[in-house]
This record gives C-alpha cells, sequence and structure tokens, in this order.
C-alpha cells in the first residue's frame, strides 16, 4: 500500500473546520464530498454546531468511535498545530491543509508550518498543502471532491498536479467545457511534505493515470527530480509528464561575470530540468490539454486491446478538403520540427484511383470540398497504409455536402486498423459537433484548428524521439580531482576567488584539457624573452582581477611573430587597459603559445540551488551575437553531452558543411563531461567560462585558449 492512497483512495474523511455558513471553505468542501457521491464516510468536526448539512458533528476527531484515515483542516494556521495532533493521535495516515497564512506570508507562518512538517515526518503521516485547493479523485469506486471547487470532474485517464490552487478551479471549468476528464486532480500549495515528485512517483504507479499534466511554479529538487522522473518517462511502462512552467519570461539572468551566468538564469535550470527528465513542456493552458489529449490517446484497436500510439519517426500525412487550412497545418507541422512525408509511387496510384481529378495527390493531399465519407476513408487508408508516413492529420472544414458523422466514422475506422497516430482537426463549432462527439467517444484525439493538432502531433513525435534516444558506451576519462583540490585549496588560501588563465588552466589540466604553454610577464624585456622561448607566433593578453573581458578593454593581440612585436604589444597592452578602467590592478601580460586553428565554441557553469548548470554552445564573439547554446544540469553524461552538441544550431560546422574539414566531435562530449565531473566534485566552483575552446579538425582534439573561474570559498 503507498503512503499517498490514505490522501486519494481514503475509506473515510473527517472535515475540521467543516461550517454551516454557505460560501465558507469549510462549508464547501464538506458539501462537495457529500454530494459528490463519496463512496466512503463522511465526518464534520465542529465543536460550535451539532450538526452540518443534516450529517451529525464531533467536537474533535478524537471523539469519531470509528477509523479516520483522512483529515481535512480549514482552520487558522494557530489552530491548525493542534487539529494535526488531535488527528495523528487518532491515527489518520494522510492530512491535507487547505487554509492559507504559512510559508508563504512567513515569520510565524513559516513557524507553524516547519513545526506541522515537523509531526508529520515523526509520526509517518503525508500532508498536502497548506495553502492549497484540495484534492479530486472523481473514479467512480472512491468520487472523493475534496476541494472547495463545486464541479466535480468527469472520469479520465488524465491526472493533474497543481502548484496554484486558483488556476485549479479555473481548469476545471476549462475541463468540462472540453469534455475532459481525471483520474487524479491535486493541488499541492506550499508542498510543506507532498511535492511533485512524490506525486509524480505515485500517479505513474496508477493504473486509472495514462498521463500526467503538471502546472509548475518552481521546483525545490534538481537531480534527484531528473533521475526519478526519468524513469517515469521512458522505464518500465513510460507515462508521458506534460508540464507548463510559470514565469518564463522574467528576469532571470542576474548580472554575472561569466557569459554562462548571463545567457542562463532559472529559465535555462528549468529547460534543463525537463529535457533531462523527458518532460514534454506547453506553453499555455490550451496547449497542455491539446498535448494531453493526444497523449492519453487510447481506445480500442481492430484487436480489442487500448494502446497508446505514437509515431515512429517525423513523417506527416495531411488529408484536407479545403487548401488553406492544409497550408495552416503544413505550416505548423514544419515549425513543430515534423516533415511532410513524400509518398511512394503505389500511394499516388492509390490516390489517383480514389480521388477525382481535381484532387491534389500529393502531401497535403486535397480531396475537395464536396467529399463524402468514403472518399475520406479512401484516401486516409491509403496515405497511412505508406511506409514512408509516421502519422497524419485529417482536417475536415464544415460545407453545405459535408457529413461530419459519417466523416469521422470512416476515419475511426482507418485508424483502428493502424498503429500509426491519425490526430482530426474538425473546423467550426455547431455543424461538426456530431463528428467532434463522435471521435470524442472512441477516444480519438480532435482540435478545431489545424495549427494545434500539429503542434500536438509534433509532442508526439518528441516523446516518441525520447523513448527511442540513442544510448552510447561511457567514455573512460583520466582525471586528477585530487590535484584540482590542491589548486583550488591554494588559490582559497592566497585570497584568489577570481582565477584567471594561469590557475584556470592548471585546474582544467587536472582534468583532461589541453592546454597552451602560458607564462605571466611583468615587464617589456621579460615579454621579449618569454615569447621567444615559447615560440612565435604567440597571443599576450592582459592579466587583471577586474578586466574579465579583455578583448574589450583592448587587451589582447593575436600572431605576434618576433620578439620586438612581443615588447610593443606589452606596452600597448598595459596601455590600453590603464585607459579602460584606471582603477583596475594591472598584474602583467600573459604570453601564450597561439593555438592551432579551430571552431570557436564555449563551455561554462554557473551554480544553483539545484545544482551546475552546465552550457555548451558556439564561442568567441559568436556567444554574444547569436546566443546559440544549450543547457543541462550536472551531473551530465555522454548520452546528454552527445545531445548537448547536436542540439546547438551552429551543429552542421562540425560535420564538415561545404567542404570544410569534419570537428573533432568526440572532444566536444568529452570536454563537456570533464567540466561537469569538475564542477560537481568541487562545488567551490561558482561560476567558469572557457570561451573559446578550440575544436581541431576530426582526431585532433581541442585547446582551451582562454578561461576564467570563480570560486567561492563558502561553497562546500
Amino acid at each position: 500500500m503507498n503512503s499517498l492512497d490514505a490522501i486519494f483512495s481514503p475509506e473515510s474523511v473527517a472535515i475540521i473546520g467543516a461550517s454551516n455558513t454557505p460560501g465558507k471553505v469549510g462549508h464547501d468542501i464538506f458539501a462537495n464530498i457529500l454530494h459528490g457521491g463519496f463512496q466512503g464516510t463522511l465526518y464534520p468536526v465542529n465543536p460550535k454546531a451539532k450538526s452540518i448539512l443534516s450529517v451529525k458533528t464531533f467536537p474533535a476527531i478524537t471523539g469519531i468511535a470509528d477509523k479516520v484515515d483522512l483529515s481535512i483542516i480549514i482552520l487558522p494556521p494557530k489552530l491548525c498545530i493542534k487539529a494535526v495532533e488531535e488527528s495523528i493521535a487518532k491515527g489518520v495516515k494522510g492530512i491535507v491543509i487547505v487554509s492559507a497564512g504559512f510559508r508563504e506570508v512567513g515569520g510565524e507562518g513559516l513557524e507553524i508550518e516547519n513545526r506541522i512538517v515537523s509531526l508529520c515526518r515523526e509520526a509517518q503521516v503525508r500532508l498536502v498543502g497548506p495553502n492549497c485547493l484540495g484534492v479530486i479523485n472523481p473514479v467512480p469506486d472512491i468520487s472523493l471532491n475534496a476541494s472547495f471547487s463545486r464541479r466535480m470532474p468527469a472520469c479520465g485517464n488524465i491526472s493533474f498536479i497543481s502548484q496554484s490552487g486558483a488556476l485549479c478551479t479555473a481548469v476545471l471549468d476549462f475541463a468540462a467545457d472540453r469534455d475532459f476528464g481525471f483520474s487524479k486532480f491535486i493541488s499541492i500549495g506550499n508542498k510543506a511534505d507532498v511535492d511533485e515528485l512524490d506525486l509524480l512517483l505515485y500517479l505513474h504507479n496508477d493504473l486509472n493515470t495514462a498521463v500526467i499534466i503538471l502546472y509548475l511554479e518552481e521546483l525545490r529538487k534538481g537531480r534527484e527530480f531528473i533521475e526519478a522522473v526519468k524513469e517515469i518517462t521512458s522505464g518500465h511502462r513510460p507515462t508521458p509528464v506534460i508540464v507548463i512552467k510559470s514565469g518564463r519570461t522574467s528576469a532571470g539572468a542576474q548580472a554575472a561575470a561569466s557569459h554562462t551566468g548571463a545567457l542562463a538564469g532559472t529559465e535555462a535550470v528549468y529547460g534543463a530540468i525537463f529535457k533531462q527528465a523527458g518532460i514534454i513542456r506547453a506553453d499555455s493552458i490550451a496547449e497542455l490539454f491539446d498535448f494531453a489529449n493526444a497523449f492519453a490517446y487510447k481506445h480500442e484497436s481492430a484487436l480489442g486491446k487500448a494502446k497508446r500510439k505514437i509515431p515512429s519517426g517525423k513523417r506527416v500525412a495531411i488529408v484536407t478538403n479545403a487548401g488553406g487550412p492544409g497550408i495552416l497545418a503544413t505550416d505548423m507541422t514544419v515549425s513543430s520540427d515534423l516533415e511532410l512525408a513524400k509518398f511512394k509511387q503505389e500511394t499516388i496510384d492509390a490516390l489517383a484511383n480514389c480521388l477525382p481529378m481535381t484532387a491534389n495527390i500529393h502531401n497535403p493531399v486535397d480531396v475537395i470540398g464536396d467529399a463524402p465519407s468514403d472518399r475520406y476513408e479512401n484516401a486516409l487508408a491509403a496515405v497511412i497504409k505508406d511506409e514512408g508516413v509516421d502519422g497524419a492529420l485529417v482536417i475536415l472544414t464544415p460545407q453545405s455536402m459535408t457529413n461530419a458523422l459519417g466523416t469521422a466514422e470512416a476515419v475511426v475506422r482507418v485508424a483502428r486498423r493502424s498503429p500509426k497516430p491519425i490526430l482530426c482537426c474538425f473546423m467550426g463549432v455547431v455543424d461538426v459537433s456530431a463528428g467532434v462527439k463522435y471521435l470524442q467517444e472512441h477516444g480519438y484525439p480532435v482540435y478545431t484548428f489545424p495549427e494545434d493538432a500539429a503542434k500536438a502531433l509534433g509532442a508526439l513525435y518528441k516523446y516518441s524521439h525520447w523513448l527511442n534516444r540513442e544510448h552510447l558506451p561511457p567514455f573512460k576519462l583520466q582525471q586528477n580531482q585530487a590535484a584540482a583540490a590542491e589548486v583550488i585549496r591554494r588559490c582559497l588560501a592566497a585570497g584568489r576567488t577570481r582565477l584567471g588563465e594561469i590557475d584556470g588552466l592548471e585546474l582544467l589540466k587536472c582534468y583532461g584539457f589541453s592546454t597552451l604553454p602560458t607564462t605571466l610577464v611583468k615587464d617589456e624585456t621579460a615579454a621579449m624573452q618569454i615569447a621567444d622561448q615559447i615560440g612565435f607566433p604567440v597571443v599576450m593578453k592582459i592579466v587583471s582581477p577586474q578586466i574579465l573581458h579583455k578583448s574589450d578593454a583592448g587587451g589582447v593581440i593575436v600572431g605576434i611573430k618576433t620578439k620586438e612585436e612581443a615588447g610593443n604589444a606589452f606596452t600597448k597592452i598595459m596601455t590600453n587597459a590603464k585607459k579602460y578602467d584606471p582603477q583596475a590592478q594591472l598584474e602583467g601580460v600573459l604570453v601564450q603559445k597561439l593555438a592551432v586553428p579551430g571552431d570557436e565554441v564555449i563551455l561554462g557553469m554557473n551554480r544553483y540551488a539545484v545544482g551546475p548548470l552546465i552550457m555548451f554552445g558556439l564561442g568567441g564573439i559568436f556567444v554574444e551575437i547569436f546566443k546559440d547554446v544549450v543547457f543541462r544540469l550536472a551531473p551530465v553524461d555522454r548520452d546528454e553531452a552527445h545531445r548537448m552538441v547536436g542540439e546547438i544550431k551552429g551543429y552542421k560546422m562540425f560535420t564538415g558543411f561545404r567542404g570544410r574539414p569534419k570537428s573533432d566531435v568526440e572532444i566536444l562530449e568529452k570536454s563537456i563531461i570533464r567540466l561537469s565531473d569538475m564542477v560537481v566534485n568541487h562545488p567551490e566552483i561558482i561560476e567558469l567560462d572557457i570561451n573559446p575552446l578550440l575544436v581541431h579538425e576530426e582526431g585532433k582534439g581541442a585547446t582551451v585558449a582562454d578561461c576564467r573561474i570563480i570560486l567561492d570559498p563558502n561553497n562546500k
């Protein structure tokens, strides 16, 4: 038995704070459970009332003679502690606190919440809330509406988790209008105990739940969340998880010393977590339900067995009776990372045989506005049979001769015989209502607009791609963690928290990064001698804790070929730096062997509460111009590093594009893993850039050309 069963499937419920006053939460929750057909026993608790809605009350939960599984508390924060203590004494296994005024207001409210959590954990009682809407289980065997939403949703196979109680009531209304059914519906509020991860794990094992949708404001777990949800979305009996995250466009990237810090922010953190966990992201509430509708796509096949259908690839066939919507669907198909399928000749021949001369027999297939249902059926049957088609989108616009119901019946007949997903768009409301109803009753997704259907099909493909992702053998990398720890200890002991290339390169070498001969010089004569010893050509760079972006200060000169040029470069760099920041502490100039040319990429890290965020992308000046970067939360394994390299828009640069030599992509993957290992092993590193990392031809590795690292001695 799961510890959350007492919350979702109780046999008895006590409402502490039940009220006789309509409009008060204590009255409405009690009334909702009572009138919602709850299959268990309900006990109102109120020391000042004899009965509520004709049901005898109890002065305290401890006065109830029978067993109580779930206690729902609707009291001011100070009174909640006693109610929790009495509930625990009664032996309840679950508590839901609906009341507000706890962590979200701080001060005494936070202290009370922490005390309640301590009591519940000591007694092994699970707690939902406080500051939440409550829980709903519409499954007929339970029929529990323990919330202050009057609407009991229909029973379905979608479970919904929300951090916002207010949003829940709007979602329930929205779902009723679109004929959505739920398996479980829960508002988690402050997440004092039960959080989204607990619920995801619980719902994954719930046989009534086919897909989980989640409204999220913030996560308090990083790596643990990723590993657990990855098992949910791709392990045994995978369950799709779809999320909408609030605060997407807020200013999350704080002023930071590194490129990584400036480009990251909390949005990048959540984007990385969702990608690594296999979560599908929606951009709106409507899109959340559009996607859920497609993922809950379960119906009886011709063999009588219900099964979710996902495409094996991205090739889509479109069948429509109107050109305009077909074009819209085509545009959105491409925008959703799908592509129009190219039909085989036998498919084109079959279409030519069953469609009129004026029809378009190439993708998108236009069956013409006067199409009867059998024309739709023949065209759809032909394209879905094509081995080059992974899924289909059927569009119907209501015209005077259109038979929406007949077309819906035809779609279902074809779909039941095919393992491929078929999504429908029946445009309009009244004229297509019979067809829409038929499709919904038979478990087939149907949308009002073609772009919504295309996006949903794109989400199905994205999930298919996740399920079938490549798994590569791990690299065996040589790393010296102890030597790196000593470099960090020595720098911190000397008060150096902003590491330039001298210390930074030494640290990176401990983790296997290839670096260049580099020496710090203090005067013009030393610059000339060291440059000659290193061997020309060399590059020279200013060293100053206050000047992190050296090029902006005129502090970098490349391609120095003689001793005289080295001496002149030293003078020029120091002059430029003093002019750029007269207060800057100038430690000298680095003389460094000029690297063999290569593609410039950037590797970086910024540390957040949920863990270190790794960045990879095009480097040099391009990082600021194009911002072509991707993020993942460390630790990053080879599979994730491989996906990071392939995700940037500039990936084609590494593949021998237009006669260019292929770049050493494998060293990029190794470099991402090395960086990930380093920042996981050494929490003192809070921010880091390697920019540029010069990637050479295939098999010739990569060289660190510049780096900056920020340490925090208190972060251990």
